[in-house]
């Protein structure tokens, strides 16, 4: 079996063979009955040691419509609470017969000392400051689908881009098919040598201007230990993406974010209904995803080629 920990290990040919394999799996989500036998007789476990909607839910669904045995643990109901360690849990969650275990953590790097202690598949699903792949797989989706490539594009990526384990998957995973990426934030938030990696703007009015995508990003509250901005409403005169900004970018640019969205905030309720915005989009292409990783996953080939 093998694993999804991140993007930065994967290749272009890997990322494309999930992409390919997700777009039939959006055939299905389209059709009646939703449902297909591909992970008929496995067990799929999402242990989520953080809060989430829409990445837990839908894993959960993408399983679900394969008709796999799904179960869900809740950390805060656990053992967890009672002392139990991390190596433990694996090895309890082993003796379970768990085919495929899906994790999200606060710390970086959970999910590969897992894959390093268990015999079943691990599908990351967030962990810490340091990857959310199937996040980004799910935005390089949301792309091909609308501009009919992932190449050769120019994408700016606003925001709290030092929290941000979005911003580095998809910088990964972008980064591998030749564009040019270009990131903005407040100075506070933008983490050291990132300009190794993408440019660096500016102004917001540079970040955006002439772009083919546009990922707007979630301040992470509950990542920062001290104040990284003033305040929220300064944040959105300066960096969020309202009617004022919308002057300087295309009515074809994408505007995408990962969510969920703190309106006001990182974005404007106007801005989210403009017909060039993909973020519920993003959230049905999500399952789609979801169901390829998780084929793959559980297959004798698995990911990587």
């Amino acid at each position: 079996m093998k694993h999804l920990l991140g993007l930065r290990e994967l290749s272009k040919e890997d990322i494309i063979k999930i992409l390919n394999l997700a777009k039939d799996m959006k055939t299905i989500l389209k059709s009646e009955t939703k449902k297909t036998p591909h992970l008929q007789g496995y067990s799929v476990v999402t242990l989520f040691y953080e809060n989430s909607t829409r990445t837990r839910t839908s894993f959960e669904l993408a399983a679900k419509f394969m008709s796999a045995n799904t179960t869900s643990i809740s950390v805060q109901t656990s053992s967890v609470q009672k002392g139990e360690s991390l190596l433990d849990t694996i090895k309890t969650l082993e003796a379970l017969k768990t085919d495929v275990l899906i994790v999200r953590h606060s710390v970086s790097g959970v999910p590969h000392f897992i894959a390093k202690n268990c015999s079943f598949s691990v599908i990351n699903a967030g962990d810490g400051m340091n990857e959310h792949p199937t996040q980004a797989l799910l935005d390089m989706f949301t792309i091909r689908e609308r501009l009919r490539t992932i190449e050769k594009l120019k994408i700016a990526i606003i925001g709290d881009i030092l929290h941000s384990r979005v911003a580095r998957s998809n910088i990964w995973g972008l980064s591998k098919f030749d564009n040019q990426i270009t990131v903005f934030g407040p100075q506070t938030l933008i983490p050291p040598y990132i300009e190794n990696f993408a440019y660096v703007a500016s102004s917001l009015e540079e970040a955006v201007s002439g772009k083919d995508v546009i990922i707007d990003l979630r301040i992470q509250l509950e990542r920062q230990k001290r104040g990284f901005i003033t305040s929220k409403q300064e944040y959105y005169k300066f960096y969020g993406l309202n009617e004022d900004i919308m002057r300087y970018i295309s009515g074809s640019t994408l505007i995408m974010h990962p969510g969920p969205v703190n309106r006001g905030v990182e974005i404007s309720s106007e801005v989210m209904q403009l017909p060039n915005s993909t973020i519920e989009e993003q959230v049905t292409n999500g399952i789609a995803v979801r169901m390829a990783v998780l084929y793959l996953c559980t297959r004798k080939e698995g990911i990587y080629r």
